[in-house]
């Protein structure tokens, strides 16, 4: 209210810190995670080593000549070496190296230069390669390798974020003309999302000097701040046009919403961080950065929806419905209560027979789920990720075929107090010379071992777990030395097995976190563990898609995309603890607007339905743009992309219909008067007041006054 009676000092402060913190943002630049940073356990303290030291690996590229004939390749291998070593950005280029059955041929070269920054020169090698290969008859020609890759997979990740970006801005800009049916009321609530985000963007970037992020941060963060904002301006908007449509005046209507839907806001708000703070404990950097990229662009959307909108709202009055749209404005008492009189329709036979319809409900989100009890994680390989057809997915997979052992051997770090020492050349000396490389002035050596299977498939997992179990020790032990097994593999294993042990105490934390602003906020511990319950369906559903979808592939045809036989292995705990704390948006905005019925001495029937049916319009639009902004992120080209999209996509959908509209009811009637029920012995836990009971005294709000 403070922000209404000074609304050209809160909007000229919104738009001020906005451009500070974008500008400073910008100046600073965003510091990306390491290496080491990225991951974790033996394979991360193995990187660690060689950063400290300070050792740059070159980035390696591989070459597949084939043909088919045995040596058919010869002429062409001998023009390509030529060709490559004219760039001037290729080194160590060596003879090239036949398969077993003489069809294929390998050429191993390095990319001059640091190898983080490699990507950025290897165009004028692959521009070689591509003409070289177009000049030859009769053989194939395929590249792959750390530079060509981070150069293929920028040129992607930076293609579709910007074509998800730009799809979903005018998505949720066409559901809210939908929903509101006029220009300006369509517009508000994406210009304080994308203003939001633009701060986020520049906190985050500010903040990434202390907790260095991954590359995708911002996208996920793009990702909530455009749901959440957008979600929070909604249900506020949608209140006061409510309170507008049942006679209030201006003034009136605006108080009555900063005091129940603002408040929903800052509940659910705090909520959503809350639950997100739980990715701190996952014991990984990734998800600490997105931990912090979500509570920043949360915050700062829930700040702005209870400060710089009620201003906004204040200054424009009755302005707010310019640019009506015929046929689509809902201005008026029959508007506002179309999808009222439509959830009235389901509500009535749900709450004239609770039981049938509650067990009905949890039986489908059952079904839904029953799949998620197969699920196989994995860190998904290039194939996977991008699908077979995907010109990297096809030379991984020829390059691994050809030559079994896959392009990443693993790699053994060895750090010692004298690498040149007796004992340390006779453990070295177990390995094949040409596979080790000593930095004597580092007191660090390197071993390369290549690995069976295809890098990633169980004979693979099992030689990597017999390098750790029996050779390394068998070589190291006693030494003294520190030796830690990497590579591409081993990083994958020991990502995926700390996800498992976090995902045990970020599941408690959220769960605990969630039980007690419920409790808090309702006084009832009844609606604190159905708060929960409800949650673990729709997460469980969600599981239950993704794996139905992208492990045994029903339905991705019509996705777009194909099945993988795996989840991503970081997938479910994000998808965790981002729908346990979007959940709570609706769950907190219509209980809070059944309690307010309740508090006005409605029985909780009554409560419930002119609850639900109140919120119905706003749900939907919520809900709507939700999944129209996750459904676009199924769209990428990454397969972990597609299922983020389609997991988040399906859950909100299943929460804002079969959950929020049919199992919350029914749960709710069958408790009837116990779903108020305050603990014994917490009698002293403050009561917030749902309803109009405490609406500030009123003030000048009209559009002339300041």
């Amino acid at each position: 209210m403070w922000s209404a009676h000074h609304r050209r000092t809160a909007i000229i402060g919104w738009l001020l810190f906005v451009v500070l913190a974008t500008a400073a943002g910008g100046a600073s630049g965003m510091v990306e995670m390491s290496a080491s940073e990225q991951g974790t356990g033996d394979s991360a303290r193995a990187q660690k080593i060689l950063d400290d030291a300070r050792l740059d690996q070159p980035a390696g590229e591989l070459v597949l000549v084939s043909s088919g004939t045995a040596g058919g390749w010869k002429a062409a291998a001998a023009e390509l070496s030529e060709a490559i070593g004219k760039t001037g950005e290729a080194q160590k280029i060596e003879p090239p190296l036949a398969s077993q059955n003489g069809r294929e041929a390998l050429i191993r070269f390095q990319i001059k230069g640091d190898s983080k920054t490699a990507a950025d020169r290897v165009q004028p090698v692959l521009d070689a390669v591509r003409d070289t290969g177009k000049a030859q008859q009769g053989v194939e020609i395929h590249q792959f390798g750390q530079a060509s890759s981070e150069k293929w997979l920028g040129d992607l990740l930076s293609e579709d974020f910007q074509r998800a970006e730009f799809t979903a801005v005018p998505l949720a800009l066409g559901i809210l003309l939908v929903a509101f049916g006029a220009v300006v009321a369509a517009l508000l609530p994406v210009g304080l999302a994308l203003t939001a985000c633009m701060a986020a963007f520049g906190l985050l970037s500010l903040a990434s000097h202390q907790l260095h992020l991954f590359q995708t941060t911002y996208s996920v963060m793009f990702l909530m701040g455009l749901a959440v904002g957008v979600d929070y301006c909604l249900f506020y908007l949608r209140r006061e046009r409510d309170e507008r449509a049942a006679g209030h005046d201006a003034e009136t209507a605006l108080r009555i919403a900063a005091a129940t839907s603002g408040r929903a806001v800052l509940v659910s708000g705090v909520t959503v961080m809350l639950a997100m703070a739980g990715m701190f404990l996952s014991g990984l950097m990734l998800f600490k950065g997105f931990a912090l990229a979500t509570i920043i662009v949360v915050f700062i959307a829930m700040l702005g929806s209870v400060t710089v909108l009620p201003a906004l709202l204040a200054w424009l009055g009755d302005r707010i419905d310019a640019g009506r749209i015929p046929f689509l404005n809902r201005r008026g008492k029959k508007g506002a209560h179309e999808s009222g009189a439509v959830a009235g329709a389901v509500l009535r036979p749900v709450l004239a027979k609770p039981k049938l319809f509650a067990f009905g409900a949890v039986a489908v989100l059952l079904v839904l789920a029953a799949p998620a009890l197969g699920m196989k994680t994995e860190s998904l390989g290039m194939e996977k990720q991008f699908g077979s057809d995907a010109s990297l997915s096809v030379a991984y997979k020829k390059v691994t075929e050809a030559f079994p052992g896959g392009p990443e051997p693993a790699r053994v770090v060895v750090k010692a107090d004298d690498i040149d020492s007796e004992r340390m050349r006779g453990a070295l000396a177990r390995f094949d010379p040409s596979d080790v490389t000593v930095h004597r002035a580092k007191n660090v050596a390197e071993i390369e071992v290549v690995l069976a299977g295809n890098g990633n498939d169980s004979a693979s997992k099992d030689a990597l777990a017999d390098l750790r179990d029996k050779r390394v020790p068998a070589a190291f032990g006693g030494t003294g030395a520190q030796v830690f097994v990497g590579g591409e593999l081993a990083e994958s294993v020991d990502f995926n097995d700390q996800l498992k042990r976090g995902i045990v105490p970020v599941f408690a934390f959220i769960t605990a976190v969630t039980f007690l602003l419920m409790l808090f906020c309702f006084r009832s511990y009844v609606i604190a563990v159905t708060s929960i319950l409800l949650n673990l369906l729709s997460v469980a559903a969600a599981y239950g898609v993704m794996v139905a979808v992208f492990q045994h592939g029903w339905g991705a045809s019509a996705l777009g995309t194909e099945a993988v036989g795996a989840i991503e292995g970081w997938m479910p705990l994000f998808v965790l603890v981002v729908l346990f704390g979007l959940s709570m948006d609706y769950h907190v905005f219509v209980v809070s607007r059944i309690r307010e019925a309740r508090d006005r001495g409605t029985d909780t029937r009554a409560a419930i339905n002119e609850g639900i049916r109140r919120t119905a319009g706003a749900v939907t639009g919520a809900a709507a743009i939700m999944v129209a902004v996750f459904a676009v992120f199924g769209t990428l080209s990454m397969q972990d992309m597609q299922q983020m999209g389609v997991g988040l996509a399906a859950a909100v959908l299943l929460d804002a219909t079969i959950v929020r509209m049919v199992l919350l009811p029914s749960v709710m009637a069958l408790l009837g008067e116990r779903n108020w029920r305050t603990p014994r012995g917490l009698g002293w836990l403050p009561r917030m007041d749902h309803g109009e009971a405490e609406v500030p005294a009123p003030g000048n709000l009209s559009p002339s006054g300041v």
